[in-house]
């Protein structure tokens, strides 16, 4: 019997080896798409959001992408299969080009990594593009590659320059962060000031508030720093070369063919070298889109009506905050004393003659993108001087609407000392303004279109009940507790109880039940904001869980703690037996909760309880609330208690509603300096979701001068002058449980 793999004259059978070769060349052009898809939706984003120097959402530099490049890439790091036509030779260089254009893409994402983060990332993309180099040089040699070698050639240099000026943006992006940042917290101080002058409207105090954190953060983002640094300018324009340099190439080959001699034969990668052609070449183009843009932009902001003085001496200086960290380093003393004083002596001059290496080459990389970018200014001044020209002819069209434009950007506030630039980037100021000046306006009309429709009319309700009175008629002190100590409230959980027993309540057209739950819903995602903002010390951390939890129940299934609602609307003949039964079970499911843990209560705070219990309080406080404090009419009348608890739950999400200013605020300064950009943009897009109910309370009268004592329920309770609500205090004693004498000793025994 013969071995394995063998044949009969005991030879190694190689004849299935390269079967497997073309799936390979499918899984390649795989990953070759899913580059051009990332970067594809990147430039949509960019488009969309009008970033025409297209922020790294997508596709930026990390483990994922860098494996999906390998994968991609393969071809060009194939040094022994023989690639004999025209399309494997194509599918070689378009490889080097395609890598040559991810580079130039993953500039602006350093921005956003952590130190350590960006030094691994930088090293394994360095590791990825040596090999890359060095597999090609052999192929170059060996005879792999036996056509476009000066296509080749130049890509390698272009390869290495922009993994040069990777690097180089790299060293820059940490001294950039701090300096910005000290920058932004300096005019926050300012804006801040600003703020305080009077205003007659409060929404266009909040508008131009967060006008000027959208323009201070926005120019500090590291996100948009690295896009528009001098080496971000420059690997545009390498980018747009390696696309030239392989789109001639390609041309050449299928048009020219007297300048070629392509051999015979037949790859091991068959048919699949053509369908990675095709999704190289797309990742390619598409590739090319957002750096070409920012190379482009770049040099127009630099120098869009002066290009004649682009030579300046100003214009090729290179600022401190390139080399900082550089210098820093060679500040630092080498702290190890494993070596002798001679030893340490040598490793010492090493360590300043490599960093004075690194120095001579940060400048030299840094040199050569100013000298890239004047030189694309005066090849392209032919075009930036025909738009300027078109752009003067439109104006001269629409001369009687100008003078209405004038008039309306004299009213907006002066943004100019909010733009946040580095040493060198003073015409980011007239550009920002240009462009920018009515991205806030724009985003909230974004999200007027987006408004709660169902919770504005729900809360209409509030104008015919003055003073908040459901924040204070939906709880009582005066009723008994299920255990000696009570948790706190918040604002959600009693909503979420109200609505409940709205929908148990008999003989409620199931429209209104249905209406009622949309609003609901609605408020929830407001309040839950405000409770998130607002709750610092994470106090209410369980029991706004417990809320969700049983909302979800609540609105998927119209049930509370597994009981039907639904079912118990059916069950109770009027209104008060469906608050005693509904009362009745919560008791029954905090003893059953209870017995299933007989140490919860005893936890270091109330609030601390599991969900279920939490939520079993709830029900059963509010159930004996409505029953002492209801009238014989609304005991009978489903409608008249229904209209009760839809008031009640209104005024509840209305008097949470009232923070919604401050936690617009909040949002604005919170998180890292790569994270507020998103915040202002989600503060302004909340502001035109919320500006049309924020104008119904801000009609009414709040129970405090202080808005930052009525961010939580029970603050706003002890806060209000009202201390018992009316129908509550008219009630006898004797409707209240025998065992109750005062409001500390009221509590049910429970075994």
């Amino acid at each position: 019997m013969g071995k394995i793999g063998c044949t009969i004259d005991g030879n190694l059978d190689d004849s299935k080896f390269s079967e497997p070769m073309p799936w390979i060349g499918i899984y390649v052009a795989a990953a070759s798409a899913a580059c051009a898809l990332a970067m594809a939706i990147d430039v949509l984003h960019g488009l969309r959001r009008r970033k025409l120097w297209f922020p790294c959402n997508f596709f930026s530099l990390n483990a994922t992408t860098l494996t999906l490049l390998a994968v991609a890439t393969k071809l060009s790091v194939d040094l022994n299969t023989s690639m004999p036509r025209r399309q494997d030779q194509l599918t070689k260089l378009s490889s080097a080009a395609l890598i040559c254009t991810v580079i130039a893409n993953f500039l602006p994402s350093l921005g956003l990594m952590e130190n350590t983060d960006l030094l691994m990332n930088i090293m394994a993309l360095g590791i990825f593009v040596i090999t890359a180099i060095v597999n090609i040089g052999i192929q170059l040699a060996t005879g792999v590659i036996y056509v476009f070698s000066k296509e080749h050639i130049a890509l390698m240099f272009l390869m290495l320059i922009l993994l040069l000026l990777l690097i180089s943006s790299a060293l820059t992006i940490p001294t950039t962060k701090y300096y910005l940042d000290l920058k932004y917290n300096k005019r926050y101080k300012l804006a801040n000031k600003e703020c305080n002058i009077s205003y007659t409207c409060k929404t266009q105090k909040l508008k131009d508030e967060l006008m000027r954190l959208w323009t201070m953060a926005y120019t500090s983002s590291p996100h948009f720093v690295a896009g528009r640094l001098a080496t971000c300018t420059a690997s545009g324009g390498f980018c747009l070369l390696s696309t030239v340099i392989y789109a001639q190439a390609m041309l050449r080959s299928y048009f020219l063919h007297s300048s070629f001699s392509f051999c015979s034969g037949e790859s091991e990668y068959k048919w699949s070298t053509t369908l990675i052609l095709v999704t190289h070449t797309v990742a390619i183009g598409v590739g090319t889109i957002a750096p070409a843009f920012r190379w482009f932009i770049a040099i127009n902001f630099q120098c869009p009506k002066k290009t004649n003085n682009a030579c300046k001496l100003t214009l090729f200086k290179v600022e401190n905050y390139w080399i900082h960290i550089l210098l820093k380093w060679k500040e630092c003393p080498l702290d190890f004393r494993i070596c002798g004083r001679h030893g340490r002596k040598f490793a010492h001059k090493t360590k300043n003659k490599l960093l004075d290496f690194c120095i001579w080459m940060q400048i030299l990389m840094v040199s050569l993108s100013k000298v890239v970018r004047v030189i694309s200014t005066f090849s392209v001044s032919w075009l930036l001087i025909s738009c300027q020209k078109a752009t003067r002819m439109l104006k001269c069209k629409n001369v009687v609407s100008s003078h209405d434009i004038e008039s309306q950007a004299s009213l907006k506030p002066d943004l100019s000392h909010y733009v946040l630039h580095l040493e060198g980037e003073e015409a980011l100021i007239d550009l920002m303004m240009q462009s920018n000046c009515d991205v806030v306006d724009k985003w909230i009309g974004m999200g007027k279109k987006e408004q709660p429709k169902h919770l504005i009319r729900f809360l209409e309700k509030v104008k015919s009940s003055p003073g908040f009175r459901g924040v204070h008629e939906f709880d009582h002190a005066k009723i008994p507790s299920l255990d000696t100590e009570e948790p706190p409230n918040c604002w959600a959980l009693p909503i979420v109880t109200l609505t409940s027993i709205a929908i148990a309540l008999p003989d409620i057209d199931f429209h209104l039940i249905k209406e009622l739950i949309r609003s609901v819903y609605e408020g929830l995602m407001y309040v839950k904001l405000v409770e998130e903002n607002l709750d610092s010390r994470k106090d209410l951390v369980y029991i706004r869980k417990a809320a969700e939890l049983v909302w979800v129940e609540v609105d998927l299934c119209y049930k509370w703690l597994d009981i039907d609602l639904r079912k118990a609307a059916t069950e109770g003949q009027n209104p008060k037996g469906v608050l005693e039964g509904l009362s009745e079970k919560a008791k029954q499911r905090f003893v059953e909760f209870r017995k299933k843990d007989p140490n919860a209560c005893l936890k270091d705070s109330p609030s601390k309880w599991p969900n279920n219990m939490l939520a079993a309080n709830c029900m059963y406080r509010v159930c004996q609330t409505l029953l002492q404090s209801s009238d014989s009419k609304a005991f009978e009348n489903s409608k008249t208690m229904f209209d009760r608890l839809s008031t009640m739950i209104a005024d509840i999400t209305s008097a949470c509603l009232t923070n919604l200013d401050r936690v617009i605020s909040m949002q604005c300064h919170h998180g890292t300096i790569e994270e507020r950009a998103a915040g202002v943009r989600s503060a302004i897009l909340l502001l035109g979701k919320a500006e049309s109910f924020l104008h119904i309370l801000r009609s009414q009268t709040l129970p405090s001068s202080a808005p930052d004592q009525l961010g939580k329920i029970d603050h706003w309770r002890s806060h209000s002058k009202e201390v018992d609500y009316p129908s509550c205090s008219s009630s006898s004693p004797s409707n209240f449980s025998p065992t109750s004498q005062s409001s500390s000793d009221l509590y049910l025994t429970v075994d």
